[in-house]
């Protein structure tokens, strides 16, 4: 598994390489936003360390247009901020980052974060074998990682997610009706270690209804359930 490490202290960079690197994972470090896009675009990594304050172009860009970009690879985003306030986490989420930690953190925390975020990497590549979900609107292909919407009359239409996005979707479409409470979506896609604020999820929820949904402010697909979180409705598909 390699890892881009994207961090102008070298100090802390450092740290980072060190601890991943004794995980036994694979570090490039780099230190400004420009040459950060372009290691992500000759190295596709697996997993980005992205820190908001850098120079060139900031964390916030530089993830914006990973996620814009094409790629063989969509690797998945964590950020780092020196900044704690809410606001500052929520823009960063909305970028495309798969999860935040906010400076000063523990080592050992980012490697448990490292961990889980690639775990689900692993764990969708075992499950490969199954199968396409499909309902009446949706189509999501495990094996291809590829989810599109059904269009009347015509051909399907490719839906631009990100992996967290995509997972989301897929779990959603996986127990259509079930409801799901953030700390089981939690558990089902960052992994029993995730360290953060489980509100990450409602964030991660209003940026598929956005893709997904005719009206995301009054979303028919993903539906909020008042005090316990979110279940998928569509009809099954009668193909």
């Amino acid at each position: 598994m390699l890892i881009l490490i994207v961090e102008d202290e070298a100090d802390i960079a450092r740290l980072i390489r060190l601890y991943l690197e004794k995980e036994g994972f694979t570090c490039e470090v780099c230190d400004d936003g420009e040459t950060a896009l372009r290691y992500q675009q000759t190295l596709q990594p697996d997993l980005v360390i992205l820190d908001v304050m850098i120079p060139k172009l900031d964390g916030l860009e530089v993830c914006a247009r990973i996620r814009q970009g094409p790629g063989e690879k969509d690797p998945y985003i964590l950020m780092l901020t020196a900044r704690g306030e809410e606001l500052d986490r929520i823009i960063g989420l909305s970028t495309g980052a798969d999860d935040y930690m906010v400076k000063p953190f523990s080592p050992r925390e980012l490697v448990a974060r490292v961990r889980a975020l690639l775990r689900r990497s692993l764990r969708h590549g075992a499950d490969a074998t199954a199968q396409t979900y499909q309902t009446a609107h949706f189509i999501v292909d495990l094996t291809q990682r590829v989810a599109q919407r059904q269009t009347p009359g015509g051909s399907p239409e490719a839906l631009d997610l990100t992996p967290l996005e995509f997972d989301l979707l897929a779990t959603f479409m996986s127990y259509p009706g079930r409801v799901w409470s953030r700390q089981h979506l939690i558990e089902k896609l960052w992994g029993e270690d995730f360290f953060g604020d489980e509100r990450v999820v409602d964030t991660h929820i209003a940026r598929l209804r956005k893709k997904i949904e005719p009206d995301s402010s009054q979303p028919t697909h993903v539906k909020t359930v008042t005090g316990v979180g979110y279940r998928f409705e569509d009809n099954p598909s009668q193909s």
